[in-house]
């Protein structure tokens, strides 16, 4: 009889959370800096970095008030930082809410924080410091959460620039834009017809009473999110997690058999699969990243979608004289990459990862791409620009510029800029925020 595997001590959990703060600061992705935390650490440190993410504009405006000079390290800061996020949880507003909030003992947490800190020689020296901050936050948490609540940053959860921008371009749904990202989005699926009729699948989920909403041509929103090993079929290739708002960019772009499609920026390949499930394509599928070219050709295998029909080629898409062997393209899909303020609610590092020049950066890399690959597109074939962006200068405003800068460009019907609200007050938004433009090459008629 093997025992039981006992739970990780809270200030292991703690520790290994500041790192991670502290490398989402660094500019490293939360998904990265989780890989590398132990695996019996990963579950309670996902939970606690991912609700950090979200509060962190409370953590750090209360570590401001407490620290009475600058922090000794930046080591330190997270750990405090951490652990006032937790601290500053209302157990009450947490029941119920479905938000996934760890809930810790007050004084648990402090006696925990304090033995993290002793765990590394860059804050060992400096726990009684770190002890003297969360006992005064204990002791004056009203008050101290009343002098941070003023703040715009703190309210929403956001850096105040980010705010700011949101506020400009949504100025009657800003507040339910913002507040969208505190709740994680719901688990969405998207059934592969290849495999399965939606109707049978939706059966099988019925016999394991797994509760579910019919969404699109193809998709399935869970009314509870599970692992993917919880949910029959993954294996077998019956279906994929993909949002509802993703799953538009299968359902709006013309398709038949024997369509030379391509892919750029295909990576992890959720719409080159949507798009392989319903025709016969002569696939190409680009990446600049082989690591996430790899994750690609994965899930197409899994799916059953692979074959000498699609070609996968790690690339820059704007540099097309490495990749392009100058045969027109009838559809090219451009999910090009941006800021993903739209997905912040699924990746909430994402709002401290990116700095307010970021999104006129990304709007110059977008152009670049997307006049390199309109080059590609032949005469009569189709363009989708997509971008998983709330910023207009990576949706409407892009999408004007091509359509008068683009040759021979006709602008055709898409769904535009989505926007992660939702659709009654007090429920969860059924999708990202994304945007979408379709333009048609025009046949330039032969001269007489």
């Amino acid at each position: 009889m093997t025992s039981p595997v006992s739970a990780p001590a809270l200030s292991d959990v703690l520790f290994a959370s500041a790192g991670c703060l502290r490398d989402v600061l660094d500019g490293r992705s939360l998904t990265e800096s989780l890989a590398g935390v132990p695996e019996n650490l990963r579950a309670p440190v996902q939970s606690i970095s991912f609700y950090t993410m979200r509060q962190l504009a409370t953590g750090q405006a209360l570590s401001g008030l407490l620290l009475e000079k600058k922090a000794p390290n930046r080591l330190f800061e997270s750990l405090l930082q951490v652990s006032l996020c937790l601290l500053a949880v209302d157990p009450a507003q947490a029941t119920g809410t479905g938000r996934h909030i760890p809930v810790y003992d007050g004084h648990t947490v402090v006696n925990q924080a304090v033995r993290a800190a002793e765990k590394h020689k860059k804050t060992a020296s400096f726990k009684g410091l770190l002890n003297a901050c969360l006992r005064n936050f204990l002791r004056n948490k009203e008050s101290l959460m009343q002098q941070v609540a003023v703040r715009s940053d703190v309210k929403w959860g956001f850096p105040k620039w980010w705010i700011r921008q949101i506020r400009q371009a949504y100025p009657d749904q800003w507040q339910q834009i913002l507040a969208s990202a505190s709740t994680p989005g719901p688990m969405s699926l998207r059934v592969n017809t290849r495999q399965i009729s939606r109707e049978a699948f939706c059966q099988v989920l019925n016999e394991h009473q797994i509760a579910y909403q019919v969404t699109g041509h193809a998709g399935l929103m869970l009314e509870q999110a599970l692992p993917v090993t919880h949910i029959p079929g993954f294996e077998q290739g019956w279906w994929s997690v993909q949002d509802v708002g993703a799953q538009l960019a299968g359902e709006i772009v013309p398709l038949h058999d024997g369509m030379r499609v391509l892919d750029a920026c295909a990576a992890p390949g959720g719409k080159t699969a949507h798009l392989l499930e319903q025709a016969d394509l002569d696939m190409t599928v680009l990446d600049i990243d082989n690591h996430r070219l790899a994750r690609v050709t994965e899930n197409l295998a899994r799916l059953k979608l692979d074959g000498p029909h699609v070609l996968c080629v790690a690339a820059d898409a704007a540099d097309t004289e490495q990749w392009w062997d100058g045969v027109p393209f009838d559809l090219v899909l451009a999910d090009v990459p941006c800021t993903a303020s739209g997905i912040v609610r699924r990746h909430p590092d994402i709002k401290w990862l990116r700095r307010e020049e970021d999104v006129g950066k990304t709007a110059a890399l977008q152009r670049t791409i997307v006049q390199a690959l309109w080059k590609t597109v032949a005469p009569g074939g189709y363009l989708l620009y997509v971008t998983c962006s709330v910023f207009p200068p990576e949706g409407q405003e892009q999408a004007r510029y091509m359509e008068m800068s683009l040759p021979d460009a006709e602008r055709l019907g898409a769904p535009g800029q989505i926007l992660p609200v939702a659709e009654q007050e007090g429920t969860v938004a059924p999708h990202d925020g994304f945007y979408y433009a379709l333009f048609r090459k025009q046949q330039v008629p032969a001269h007489e």
